[in-house]
């Protein structure tokens, strides 16, 4: 690997634009626009009698301006998260989301006009549609809750100034914020990110004080994120509900995702009868710990004194090793990543606080944002993310309008590519105490992977529910995310009043509501295609790298049913569980 590729560096994003602004940005500005025209040109050529050459040249337009846009939402979102701060990136995403709403106006009469034609002559159209069929066939299942086109318009353009400002708005208040925390006597200024690491250190005093730090921050402002929450759950639902008629605020997410409402249900009830387990495994930290019982605060305690550091090449190269022991390929692909630049790990104040993989467009390698703070989690997420890049590549054959993952299967790589991480550094250190330390991290990692985010669900259906019949207060809100909290842990947990306004600091449930299951979707599945690669080996890896080549390109039901998995049955989402049971008996052995 280059030197480039192990440099703590901020990522370059010529790739996609040139610069920020100039002729580079404006020539991007005029492909969309160019786009959208010649889309426009053919909308008299739109008929219940098109032939499939005139559809496929259509399909061609529709492309073309899909990758026009997503250039440019792409660029703007990426140069936005290096600092939320940066007026120019403010005013570009400002720009390119008043464009991006005018092209959804000026090219819905295709959307409309494929969602009302009969179901003959779209059967008799779909199959010159070649690899975006998926694409229209996804399309069609939101016609029942299809507005005209002047009220679909109307919809367009008050998002920008409406729900999309109101997101924006949460993201630059909490994105600038710092947090002042003391460490062995030191007083410190530090982000969310570097904040998050003292959650996982060894002293009790500094895992309390960044957590209060946190939530003392967050709730100095709760009332006004609050109220931004309510505003952004209220347009959801008046919106999909009451005016498209979706039967409720989760299902308008299942629609999107292709996944019925059932299995969604099922996997989230799933998850509420096996809370117990992780009750269980917190019973037992607590007797390492030699403490009565945990405190939330406690919950990713290590089980050693001593932190071990990952420096940021060590880190990269415990990656690189796990990853090519699955596929040489899968290693080279996330090589690819910071070979070209498109890494960001570099903490700092204004950067996203979290980490993502941003595949924008099929021919361009991803662009991945973590915050690298040199801890064993840092190295899981490095992997986590990077697994996303590799997913992005292996299906990027795929048009620009089926390159994409569900959000269900949006995580089968980089949850995957965790558990490779967790066997490399497993097999390299068989001192007893290390492996129960790092199994240990796992069931804490899942904790924030499965149970965690599938909590985050339930209380985002239970705040829509009560936004829905009324206008309950910062406190009604506060007093069902404690109960919320208070079921998770079921007793297990010493839980501090600080945590009744977590809540606010989630930024999945203001951006993309309902988005969280996918987390606990995705890493049950990976349990479950885990145990098949431990016991079928390489005869398994082409199977598992077929599930990644489809990207978004087939239901989430159908690839699933293709590699032998029924996510409509318990039994499936209960051998995730299963597997992580089987994880706390060694744990309990190991003791």
């Amino acid at each position: 690997m280059s030197e480039r590729a192990v440099e703590r560096e901020k990522w370059s994003l010529k790739d996609l634009i040139e610069s920020p602004s100039g002729s580079p940005m404006e020539s991007a500005f005029q492909d969309l626009e160019g786009a959208i025209g010649a889309l426009e040109q053919r909308r008299g050529d739109l008929s219940e009698t098109m032939n499939a050459d005139t559809f496929g040249q259509i399909l061609g337009l529709v492309e073309r301006v899909a990758y026009a846009a997503q250039r440019l939402n792409g660029y703007s979102g990426l140069f936005l998260s290096e600092d939320s701060s940066n007026q120019d990136a403010l005013a570009l995403r400002g720009r390119v989301d008043k464009s991006l709403a005018g092209t959804r106006n000026r090219i819905l009469f295709f959307d409309l006009w494929w969602k009302g034609l009969d179901e003959a002559n779209a059967q008799r159209l779909l199959p010159a549609a070649g690899d975006i069929a998926y694409y229209l066939e996804s399309l069609r299942k939101f016609a029942p809750y299809t507005l005209s086109e002047a009220e679909e318009k109307i919809v367009n353009v008050k998002n920008v100034h409406g729900v999309d400002g109101l997101v924006t708005l949460y993201e630059m208040i909490t994105h600038a914020f710092t947090y002042d925390v003391e460490v062995d006597g030191e007083a410190k200024t530090v982000t969310r990110s570097e904040l998050m690491a003292y959650v996982y250190e060894s002293n009790p005093d500094v895992r309390e004080a960044a957590y209060r730090s946190l939530l003392g921050v967050y709730e100095n402002r709760s009332a006004e994120l609050a109220q931004i929450y309510k505003h952004v759950a209220g347009d959801w639902g008046s919106e999909n509900v009451t005016l498209r008629g979706i039967d409720s605020p989760i299902s308008v997410r299942n629609l999107s995702n292709d996944v019925p409402d059932e299995a969604v249900d099922l996997l989230l009830q799933t998850c509420r009868d096996n809370a117990s387990l992780y009750q269980r495994f917190y019973r037992l930290k607590a007797k390492w710990l030699a403490v009565p019982k945990l405190r939330r605060f406690d919950i990713y305690a290590p089980l050693k004194e001593t932190v071990v550091e990952y420096p940021f090449a060590e880190g990269v190269d415990l990656v690189m090793e796990s990853f090519r022991k699955v596929s040489p390929d899968f290693a080279q692909m996330a090589e690819r990543v910071m070979g070209e630049g498109h890494l960001d790990s570099l903490p700092r104040p204004g950067k996203d606080t979290g980490a993502f993989c941003w595949g924008v467009v099929p021919d361009k390698t991803p662009w991945v944002l973590v915050n690298y703070n040199n801890r064993a989690n840092d190295v899981s997420t490095l992997a986590h993310e990077l697994g996303h890049a590799v997913h992005a590549m292996l299906a990027s054959d795929h048009s620009v309008l089926t390159c994409h993952s569900s959000l269900p299967l949006a995580e089968t790589a980089s949850n995957f590519a965790e558990m490779l991480l967790m066997e490399t550094m497993l097999a390299k250190n068989e001192d007893p105490e290390f492996r129960r330390s790092l199994i240990a991290q796992f069931v804490d990692d899942s904790y924030a992977s499965v149970l965690r985010q599938s909590y985050f669900v339930l209380f985002e259906r239970a705040a829509h529910q009560m936004i829905a019949e009324g206008e309950p207060t910062l406190d009604q809100l506060n007093a069902a995310y404690l109960e919320n909290l208070r079921e998770q842990f079921g007793g297990s947990v010493e839980l501090d009043e600080a945590f009744k306004s977590e809540w606010v600091s989630i930024p999945h449930i203001y951006a993309t509501p309902f988005y969280c299951y996918a987390y606990t979707f995705g890493l049950l599945l990976v349990l479950a295609l885990f145990q098949r690669y431990r016991a079928e080996g390489e005869a398994f890896v082409p199977k598992y790298l077929k599930i990644l080549t489809y990207g978004g390109s087939k239901a989430p039901t159908a690839i699933l049913d293709e590699a032998g998995f029924d996510i409509r049955t318990r039994e499936f989402w209960q051998g995730g569980f299963d597997v992580l049971a089987g994880m706390v008996d060694e744990l309990e052995a190991l003791s």
